[in-house]
C-alpha cells in the first residue's frame, strides 16, 4: 500500500499524523507529508482510517 498528499488540499489539519504518527508527520510548512514511501502491514489500518478521516480529502491511495 502508498498515499500520497495531495498539497493543493492539504490544510494542516494534523488528524492523519495522530491516527498514524508511524507514517505521517507535519512538516515545517505546517502541512501533512509522508515519512514511508511503502506503508507497513502493521500499519495499513491506522492509514485508512486517516485516508477516511481527512477532512479535506488529501491522503490519496495509489
Amino acid at each position: 500500500m502508498k498515499v500520497s498528499i495531495d498539497d493543493e488540499r492539504c490544510r494542516g489539519h494534523g488528524i492523519c499524523m495522530v491516527l498514524c504518527d508511524e507514517v505521517f508527520a507535519i512538516n515545517d510548512d505546517g502541512y501533512a507529508e509522508v515519512l514511508v514511501d511503502e506503508i507497513p502491514a502493521e500499519h495499513e489500518d491506522k492509514v485508512r482510517e486517516a485516508v477516511q478521516n481527512c477532512p479535506e480529502r488529501a491522503i490519496v491511495e495509489e
